[in-house]
């Protein structure tokens, strides 16, 4: 096991593998900026250590920093939590040169999936539904408009390195296709640093479903089911939930199994996430994977009992899974909302500042991950996520009870959030039917769905987390 493990983020990720660790038993090192000494993953952490200024690219966005950290305090292994450094291929082969563990898949694994045009190709060979679109990058608009007579309009160009909605624009007619792929290829290069872009068919209004893995390194894997991750702005997730009201058992085990079939083709050990969408007809297509852990894993967590940082630290040390797949059990529905500070009535507007006052709600069912408190500055360098409000119950209509009662419970003053938004949508008949999609948050904002961009924001903690625009 680790002697001692430095975690490599901000926020309540961070307080979370803590969390993890002290239940395991190993000391922990929490990194922080300027902006970040007062964050209560400080002070909880064993040990401590500044790496720098505010801006991410002079703190958690430097391998240089991080490592040297590793070295002074010896730490033996760093866990990235997500978004900054935890799909960066290349900061997962400088922990390897130097000598320490990257919680986490492999830096071949992480480029092979973190290229989302490559790794469409490997799930396509593999045998997994994927959505058609072009064998690769496009780069020149008359190849571009020839695909996309090919496959149909309307059409998606998105950003082969991309992630959080950026680098991503919808295409109904053959006339916009090369202004649009310019813009795409400038906000990609813009996010990410990678200019390239590829086709799909743009999928009217599916769901979005995504299915939690894990593997280990003699080979096993196992999925731990579903979360519904529909309830998105501009592709960023708001609301997640298991099991997805939206598919039935059959299909459920078919795409758990389909999941199976495309990580172990790529020999896939640690957590991860294949995502999916699926159509109005039934039919279920292989978007990306996420190699991490995910904003949202304490969904999972509440419906299978099960600790995936724990687990995800674990395998990271070559333990085995002590799990199969027969065991594996799922109770209840569960549904998780980020509660963010912003302002839903001002496009979702980054609300940074000093909360006053901070209450959150409990009971049976509740549970709250969170590194706020009251008093605390929220500052304006990161993304907005605050708190993740989860409730579990014995079937969704108790869980739309529970959630709506813990978010009357949930008092924030000082800045704007987004609690009042999220009433609202456990109210929306669409929302309490379960007969929603993608589109569903425009409805009811009465917004255009028309644009998958998002706002300028500074870059990047979370690669699927709020609507801040962050890129994760």
């Amino acid at each position: 096991m680790f002697k001692k493990i430095l975690i490599a983020n901000r926020g309540e990720i961070a307080l979370r593998i803590i969390r993890a660790c002290r239940e395991l038993g190993i000391p922990t090192v929490a990194i922080y900026s300027e902006a970040d000494r007062e964050s209560l993953h400080v002070r909880f952490a064993n040990e401590d250590v500044c790496i720098g200024p505010p801006p991410p690219s002079k703190s958690y966005l430097d391998p240089k920093r991080i490592i040297a950290a590793a070295e002074v305090t010896g730490a033996d292994a760093i866990h990235p939590g997500y978004g900054f450094l935890a799909e960066n291929a290349d900061f997962a082969e400088i922990c390897a040169e130097c000598g320490l563990t990257f919680i986490g898949p492999s830096a071949d694994l992480i480029r092979k999936m973190g290229d989302k045009s490559l790794a469409r190709n490997i799930m396509r060979d593999a045998g997994v539904p994927v959505i058609p679109g072009s064998d690769g990058p496009v780069s020149d608009p008359v190849e571009a408009v020839k695909i996309a007579g090919q496959i149909g309009f309307p059409v998606i160009v998105k950003a082969a390195g991309g992630g959080g909605g950026r680098g991503m624009r919808i295409c109904r007619e053959p006339a916009e296709l090369e202004r649009l792929m310019s813009s795409a290829q400038a906000e990609a290069q813009a996010a990410f640093g990678n200019p390239i872009v590829y086709l799909e068919k743009y999928l009217e209004g599916p769901r979005h479903v995504e299915i939690q893995i894990l593997g280990d390194h003699a080979g096993n894997l196992v999925h731990l089911g579903e979360r519904d991750c529909s309830v998105q702005r501009r592709h960023q997730k708001l609301i997640e939930e298991s099991p997805s009201p939206g598919i039935n058992d059959e299909l459920r085990q078919k795409m758990g199994e389909m999941a199976i079939k495309g990580c172990q083709s790529v020999g896939y050990a640690s957590a991860g996430t294949i995502e999916f969408l699926l159509d109005k007809t039934g039919n279920f297509y292989f978007m990306e994977m996420n190699t991490r852990i995910q904003v949202e894993h304490p969904v999972t967590e509440e419906q299978t009992d099960r600790d995936l940082v724990k687990r995800q630290i674990l395998i990271a040390a070559g333990e085995p899974l002590d799990f199969t797949q027969s065991d594996v059990t799922f109770s209840g529905h569960t549904i998780e909302v980020r509660i963010n500070a912003e302002n839903p009535d001002h496009g979702f507007r980054p609300c940074p500042g000093q909360i006053q006052t901070f209450h959150v709600p409990g009971g049976h069912g509740v549970r709250v991950d969170t590194h706020a408190y009251a008093k605390y500055v929220i500052p304006p360098y990161y993304d907005s996520l605050l708190a993740k409000l989860i409730v579990h119950a014995k079937n969704r209509d108790e869980a739309l009870i529970r959630m709506l009662r813990a978010l009357d419970e949930f008092i924030i003053e000082g800045v704007d959030t987004t609690i009042p938004f999220f009433r609202r949508v456990m109210q929306a008949p669409e929302f309490r039917s379960g007969q929603f999609d993608t589109t569903f948050v425009d409805r009811l904002l009465g917004t255009p769905s028309e644009s998958p961009t998002t706002e300028s924001a500074p870059a990047t903690q979370d690669a699927d987390a709020t609507a801040s625009g962050t890129a994760i």
